[in-house]
């Protein structure tokens, strides 16, 4: 970039719309759902810029109706994915060069075209196939997939401005380079803005991707590449493959360029990928960089100074939106006896109004789980709560996958703080409730310290602003997100970077710059004007 210090869009958080009856954004997301939920579609790998059709297929279903097929798409050999590799590398020899005012073009370009013309079809795409509300995939397909690619812009360029002192003798210059080789993205089903970023914000860094979404997000990942392809994303910097996540991997890992994963996903899989990596480790070029969000086990503790009925709303909305199925949603949660039959009463009324059934209802507040498997895993807690002695369902417990996989809100009230509910991450609209003596506050959030392998979210809520604080202190390696006076879900790109430790992940932080760093790989460069010509030092007299 030798023309110009250039400066981006400021970025600004896209605006959440209401999808309220009348509006119009409401009339085509309707009209979307019901144009691609009436037309099967067949998506192919995508590697060098083209469609390939391996002629390998499976299906792919409403979670809320699964016996509705709503699209085809192709598995990889391993040939497949070591063609995506070579073209990625290839590939690597000019996007690595091209000026980063160009990579920030075609991404900025991507944010546009969802906010815009691909709004509707991003939106409807989710509500297919991840049975989420309208209002859910508002917040995750649009907004916030389009606000990691504007920020992510301007944290690129954040970064690019932090530069080293020099001297009237010397010129010091820091080069942020992409990483040497190929970068590997894993990408879950529960939030497609998630999808689209693990593989964009590596790319805009001038890497390039072999990414591997999701078997149950690949409907709306079609989305998100006919945006980037759209975008102007040259052949190669970003090749998707489906298919068998093992032979995939070992395919990626065994290359002795693999210089990167970003991961997002369960806590075992994360690990063993790890692991997978350490064992190669002699084969490859550099030390690839690890990147992985993963499990939670998010907790929300109330002091006896809280207000009970927002107490109960952090609890309903926490828990039980897109059915409990983020990473942040709150599973475990703690509250003083003297507010319990409150904010118990408030929590049944409020589960009791929720209606569920198929997104395309927009007045449906729950829908369905996102496979067969996690209906099963569910529907086992749900069924052995029932006859556990040490545990009472006083809302919800039935479960029903005829048609879709729905699971009714449930929560769990245990008298024992260790119940397994509240230590094993179920995934699903599933809370846990431990009603602790109002006075024993303290010893309470040390109970919520130790009861979890998980670090991801959590949540305070307290009027008294001493609780506040010894929480905030007691809990500081409870959660990498940590919510005061609020539920513990709804990070928001540039305002709350997410992540956690412990086993929920490496904490680097996606919707910020420290993210954006893990992708690049800083050169030093002195430049000296004039050269020494002796190399003798003063002190040699």
């Amino acid at each position: 970039m030798g023309k110009g210090f250039f400066n981006v869009p400021i970025a600004i958080n896209e605006p959440v719309k209401s999808y309220a009856p009348g509006s119009p954004e409401r009339e085509a997301v309707l009209a979307t759902y019901k144009d691609m939920w009436n037309t099967k579609i067949d998506v192919p790998l995508y590697i060098n810029g083209k469609d390939v059709a391996t002629g390998n297929t499976k299906t792919m279903s409403a979670p809320h109706d699964h016996q509705h097929i709503v699209g085809t798409y192709h598995l990889a050999e391993k040939s497949h994915v070591e063609d995506a590799i070579a073209t990625a590398l290839e590939a690597r020899k000019t996007w690595s060069q091209l000026p980063w005012e160009h990579r920030a073009g075609i991404f900025l370009k991507a944010a546009e075209l969802i906010a815009g013309p691909y709004r509707a079809k991003i939106n409807a795409a989710t509500m297919i196939a991840q049975s989420k509300t309208v209002h859910q995939a508002e917040i995750d397909a649009a907004c916030e997939l389009i606000d990691f690619l504007r920020f992510n812009v301007q944290f690129m360029t954040d970064i690019y401005h932090e530069q080293p002192e020099s001297t009237s003798d010397a010129w010091n210059r820091l080069e942020y380079r992409p990483l040497e080789g190929f970068t590997y993205a894993v990408t879950p089903f529960n939030f497609t803005a998630i999808a689209g970023n693990l593989p964009a914000c590596m790319a805009l860094m001038g890497n390039v991707v072999v990414w591997k979404p999701s078997d149950s997000q690949i409907f709306s990942a079609k989305i998100i590449m006919d945006v980037f392809k759209e975008a102007g994303v040259p052949p190669g910097v970003i090749n998707v493959v489906f298919g068998d996540p093992v032979m995939i991997t070992d395919t990626v890992m065994d290359s002795p360029d693999f210089s990167g994963l970003h991961f997002t996903g369960s806590t075992y899989i994360f690990k063993e990928l790890w692991k997978k990596i350490g064992n190669n480790i002699h084969n490859y070029k550099t030390y690839p960089r690890i990147v992985g969000e993963t499990g939670g086990k998010d907790f929300i503790v109330a002091h006896k100074s809280a207000n009970p009925i927002q107490v109960a709303t952090a609890i309903t909305r926490g828990a039980f939106e897109f059915q409990g199925q983020k990473c942040s949603a709150a599973s475990r949660a703690y509250i003083p006896s003297n507010l319990w039959e409150t904010v118990k009463e408030r929590i049944i009324e409020d589960v009791r109004s929720f209606k569920m059934g198929s997104p395309e209802d927009l007045s449906n507040f729950i829908t369905a789980v996102i496979h067969e498997g996690s209906f099963d895993k569910l529907a086992k807690y749900i069924d052995q709560a029932k006859s556990d002695a040490d545990a009472e369902i006083i809302v919800g417990g039935n479960h029903d996958k005829s048609k879709g996989y729905f699971i009714e809100p449930t929560v769990i009230v245990t008298k024992n703080s260790k119940y397994t509910t509240m230590c094993t991450e179920l995934f699903g609209p599933v809370i846990t409730i431990y009603v602790y003596d109002e006075n024993e506050y303290s010893e309470t959030l040390k109970l919520v310290d130790e009861t979890s392998e998980y670090a991801l979210t959590g949540a305070i809520l307290a009027t008294d602003r001493y609780a506040i604080d010894e929480a905030t202190k007691a809990l500081q390696n409870c959660a990498g997100n940590f919510y005061i006076n609020d539920k513990p879900t709804g990070a928001v790109v540039g305002q709350q970077p997410f992540g956690g430790a412990r086993a929920s992940g490496t904490n680097d932080k996606a919707g910020s710059a420290l993210n954006l760093l893990r992708w690049i790989s800083p050169r030093m460069i002195k430049e000296t004007f004039v050269t020494p010509t002796d190399y003798r030092y003063p002190f040699l007299g």
